[in-house]
């Protein structure tokens, strides 16, 4: 009987090697990802990763999406029977990087930003790491004013716009000038702060 080749989810291989660079990342810090080391944590040679992907920026790509499911996925998991600003809370704790697997995140998605640039003939190089949140935000802040934890005179859509604006802000200064969850979360209750009941 002859040998039967085995057969490789193409779509799980590419999530193996999106989770080995966040591992890298993760293990090693943002400046030693790399095909090489990224091929290490996967026991195989750098070539075989072209399999997948058309270049390294594709790699880190996928590992943006990747942290986008995980964020998405750790959301649903720590809001489950929370509301209003307590819904609010647990959410922004796992989009702000205020422990290790979110200060991780913020060096890969910060890194996939500014390889953007070669990337924005592609009107979708963004994508990865749209906030997928949005919906949740919006429902709890809508919550809060119906429980009376926030005024009815919330501002939703620009509450919204600044919490969205200061998740990206403090992924850059964590990488830039890293700081503990505390100044994070301090900067979360600003923008509450004025519309609290």
């Amino acid at each position: 009987m002859g040998h039967v080749p085995r057969v490789v989810d193409h779509d799980e291989r590419r999530r193996q090697i999106a989770e080995a660079l966040l591992a890298v990342a993760a293990r090693d810090g943002h400046e030693a990802v790399s095909s090489r080391a990224v091929a290490k944590e996967l026991g195989v040679a750098t070539g075989s990763l072209w399999h997948y992907f058309d270049g390294f920026d594709d790699v880190v790509r996928a590992a943006a999406v990747e942290i986008t499911r995980r964020t998405d996925e750790r959301i649903r998991s720590v809001t489950t029977g929370l509301r209003g600003l307590s819904r609010l809370d647990a959410l922004m704790r796992e989009v702000l990087p205020v422990d290790a697997e979110t200060r991780t995140e913020a060096y890969v998605v910060v890194g996939f930003w500014g390889r953007l640039a070669t990337l924005a003939s592609d009107p979708d190089a963004g994508s990865p790491t749209r906030a997928t949140w949005q919906n949740g935000i919006s429902e709890a802040i809508d919550e809060a004013v119906a429980d009376g934890e926030l005024s009815p005179t919330t501002p939703k859509h620009a509450v919204m716009s600044l919490l969205r604006s200061i998740t990206y802000g403090q992924q850059v200064l964590e990488v830039t000038e890293p700081r503990g969850a505390d100044a994070h979360l301090a900067v979360l209750d600003s923008i509450l702060a004025p519309w609290r009941a």
